[in-house]
């Protein structure tokens, strides 16, 4: 889809770029408006090619302009305003303004998005400047694609409003077809995070997975020092061998860095560039990366004592980002760089951070999506000589990024077993991905067979033999062909071990087919109904999460956290080979949870995680049978008893 945009719709976009006055039909909605007021406007469109057969399908151009006027008390920091676009519309671009989100343009918007400012950010009121409405009010220009809305029919959004903390929207107010309008006035009950009267900007936010503060320690004109440090804020995410990347929008370039490298230094598009042209004494043999979008990663832990590379607080950890519940000093990394500047901006004033911020780790690790830099009150750190004052930054940034869990398949899987059934149920067919086209031996299709206990110790591909035995024993059915593997690198059991009056037990053991050992594993586990009667776990630490509901946290004690890769047996000629294994029991009490019925699913988690990776699960449990609600030998007594009665 984006590349049909693109090869047919790029040539008729252009940039709409107004600072107009409002329309005729706002004013008066406007000037009763104390507060926030905001129009979106339709202001043109027609048919796009190719055509096709489908009216629902056929794409159409549209034009349109978003209003944003402050007529409050107090300036408007950051705005940000949320359109609801519901039209399978495509924003191609966006003058003044770009998605909240970080995503670039042109960029499916059809569930609604939030824009914000780009260069403008913040909106005076009347009284600071005489009713100036080129400091009062912005307009933003749109165009982009509609699918299915022919002209003369209008596609407008469902709703309109500010997204900032702390306002109330009135519900939108249409004016004809093709305008609607709203006023958002401050919320006298809400707590917000705007800054005081001493505050030019507002405190960093507290949500998001991950936080990116951007912190300009030194400047001068040609060039300045950065501090930038990534946290780790979900209680359950995780990171290993971080990549970070940005995209600089001035032609800046890296000189030099601490606590962090460069995945490529490469001065070679300076020294071709505008740069090598402007900076012509500058020796660019010593500068570290020039590419408008650099990746940089974490150094290793001998570095840190460097005194040329190191000495950088929380840096030199081979890019792992543990969870703050683990170790909230080992939840950060922090490294520093120097960046040049190009003309226009070559004074020590003019700040800009980069943008469109990516993070990743290795392939067992969430995904996150980066929003874009906001503006927030300089970061305050003590005085490195230990003089008994706060070291404030120039300037700062923050960036808010959020784990992804949409579109991809799983990482790790869970299989289910228990004490009142012999069989195990496994991972889902390629519960982690298959191939497109997968060989004729085995089916995408078909659902995970039952499987003996023995059968999770060896391979998948060495269970065949093992399913159909096990099959022709239970007299259970076989597909032919035979259902694909999970496909995952590690795999979870969840065994229910015991049920009694006052508890339960279960048994949890990680099983790793991957050729990575994992050092400082986690696992958390979601059990809606268990999890507040936890009582122990006995090979593992494990405690409750207070910030994640209903979640327990898993991670390996002193010597048993370390989950090795999978190994050769034995006799590698004709023994499986052997996964990484961690087992532990643990405890439930029924005090706190009453009616819990352990057997008919409540002992079961709801969600999995691995190192922060949402692990897939099984779509049944173990059948209870005749042990749902008591054991078959009673049963069999109580047949019997009339019986025994009528004899005596």
């Amino acid at each position: 889809m984006a590349m049909a945009l693109h090869d047919h719709v790029f040539f008729y976009i252009f940039v709409i770029i107004s600072a107009a006055p409002l329309s005729l039909s706002q004013p008066q909605a406007a000037s009763s408006c104390n507060g926030i007021f905001l129009s979106y406007t339709y202001t043109g469109g027609y048919r796009l090619p190719p055509n096709t057969s489908d009216t629902a399908d056929q794409p159409y151009r549209f034009t349109s302009e978003l209003t944003v006027l402050n007529y409050g008390l107090e300036d408007l920091k950051s705005w940000k305003v949320f359109v609801g676009f519901r039209h399978r519309e495509w924003l191609v671009s966006a003058s003044n303004a770009e998605l909240a989100d970080g995503t670039g343009l042109p960029a499916a918007v059809g569930n609604g998005t939030v824009l914000e400012g780009s260069e403008v950010r913040d909106l005076k009121t009347a009284a600071e400047t005489a009713g100036d409405l080129k400091q009062m009010m912005l307009t933003v220009g749109m165009v982009g694609t509609v699918f299915g809305v022919a002209p003369p029919n209008v596609p407008m959004p469902s709703t309109i409003r500010l997204s900032n903390d702390g306002f109330i929207c009135r519900k939108p107010t249409s004016q004809g077809n093709n305008e609607t309008h709203t006023c958002c006035t401050v919320d006298p009950n809400s707590k917000t995070n705007t800054p005081t009267d001493e505050q030019e900007f507002p405190l960093p936010q507290k949500g998001g997975d991950l936080s990116i503060i951007y912190d300009v320690t030194k400047t001068y004109d040609s060039n300045y020092w950065a501090e930038v440090t990534v946290s780790n804020k979900n209680s359950i995410g995780r990171l290993d061998h971080w990549k970070l990347s940005w995209e600089w929008i001035n032609d800046e370039f890296i000189y030099t860095m601490k606590g962090a490298y460069p995945s490529n230094v490469d001065s070679s598009e300076c020294i071709f560039g505008s740069q090598g042209e402007y900076y012509k004494e500058l020796d660019f043999a010593d500068v570290l990366n020039c590419e408008r979008r650099p990746t940089v990663v974490d150094l290793p832990p001998s570095r840190f004592n460097d005194s040329k590379l190191g000495k950088v607080p929380f840096c030199c950890r081979n890019g792992t980002l543990l969870p703050p519940t683990m170790d909230p000093s080992k939840s950060i990394s922090r490294f520093q760089m120097q960046v040049f500047k190009m003309p226009p901006n070559i004074n020590r004033s003019h700040l800009a951070p980069p943008r469109n911020w990516k993070i990743s780790g290795e392939e067992l690790n969430p995904e996150y999506q980066c929003g874009n830099p906001v503006r927030v009150s300089p970061s305050e750190s003590l005085d490195p000589t230990g003089l008994p004052s706060n070291t404030s930054a120039i300037a700062s940034w923050q960036i808010l990024c959020n784990i992804t869990r949409n579109t991809r398949k799983s990482k790790c899987c869970v299989s289910f077993s228990a004490f009142f059934n012999e069989s195990v149920v496994p991972c889902q067919t390629c519960a982690c991905g298959c191939s497109a086209k997968p060989e004729r031996t085995c089916s995408v299709a078909e659902p995970a067979v039952l499987l003996p206990p023995e059968a999770l110790l060896v391979p998948f591909e060495n269970r065949t033999k093992m399913a159909h035995t096990w099959a022709e024993r239970k007299h259970l059915s076989v597909p032919n062909p035979m259902p694909c593997g999970d496909n995952c690198g590690v795999s979870i059991n969840w065994h229910v071990n015991t049920d009694y009056r006052r508890g339960w037990t279960a048994r949890i053991t990680l099983f790793n087919w991957g050729e990575t050992d994992f050092a400082d594993w986690f696992v958390a586990v979601e059990m809606d109904k268990a999890a507040p009667g936890f009582e122990k776990m006995y090979s593992f630490n494990a405690s409750s999460l207070d910030k994640v509901k209903n979640t327990i946290f898993m991670q390996g004690k002193e010597g048993l956290n370390f989950l090795v890769a999978e190994a050769n047996g034995s006799n590698p000629k004709k023994d499986p080979k052997v996964p990484g294994k961690q087992q532990s029991v643990i405890s439930f009490r029924k005090k706190n949870t009453p009616g819990i019925k352990v057997v008919d699913g409540d002992g079961f988690p709801n969600k999995v995680f691995f190192n922060g990776e949402e692990c897939s699960l099984p779509l049944v449990y173990p059948s209870s049978g005749f042990r749902n609600e008591f054991s078959f030998v009673p049963v069999l007594l109580l047949m019997l008893l009339p019986i025994i009665w009528m004899w005596q």
